[in-house]
């Protein structure tokens, strides 16, 4: 008799699964950590991080440990003049985020750059029976719009923190 090994009831987050095989194929584009790829917008900024994007990340072949990667931006045509002027900036940024000198050069590559849509958060408005009770907490106040939206603003948060 074999006893089957035991599964969990649960499922796994789809991050779990795939971690290990997007880090190896991230590796072979040259990208040792995944985080330049997956916080792009954090390490560069949304502004620039809606024209270009890294696409690897090159090392020289030696073992100088003086020795600065490259890396391979993708950058939409016209925006790409104000990356290539904008190169030291964007060196500097990543170097600070892995709190080392990794880049030492940029190489930019003109193209098209995948749009990355956001959807937007929808923040439930608060019970009305919430915020009058928390007008009446709060007293008169000589402006009645700010009045209003601190008792709005305290009836989302009691609500946050009683449902979360």
């Amino acid at each position: 008799m074999s006893t089957a090994p035991k599964r969990s009831r649960f499922a796994k987050p789809l991050a779990d699964l795939v971690g290990q095989a997007v880090a190896d194929s991230f590796a072979k584009q040259g990208f040792a950590a995944v985080d330049i790829v997956t916080h792009w917008e954090d390490v560069v900024g949304a502004d620039l991080a809606k024209r270009c994007e890294p696409i690897k990340l090159a090392f020289p072949r030696r073992d100088d440990p003086e020795s600065v990667g490259t890396l391979v931006m993708r950058a939409e045509g016209p925006y790409a003049i104000e990356v290539q002027h904008l190169a030291p900036v964007i060196i500097e940024r990543v170097n600070r985020y892995f709190g080392w000198r990794c880049v030492g050069r940029i190489s930019i590559r003109q193209g098209p750059v995948a749009t990355k849509r956001r959807t937007p958060v929808h923040i439930p408005e608060a019970e009305p029976e919430a915020v009058a009770e928390l007008e009446r907490e709060i007293g008169p106040f000589e402006d009645k719009a700010l009045q209003g939206s601190l008792a709005r603003l305290g009836a989302m948060v009691k609500g946050r923190v009683t449902r979360g």
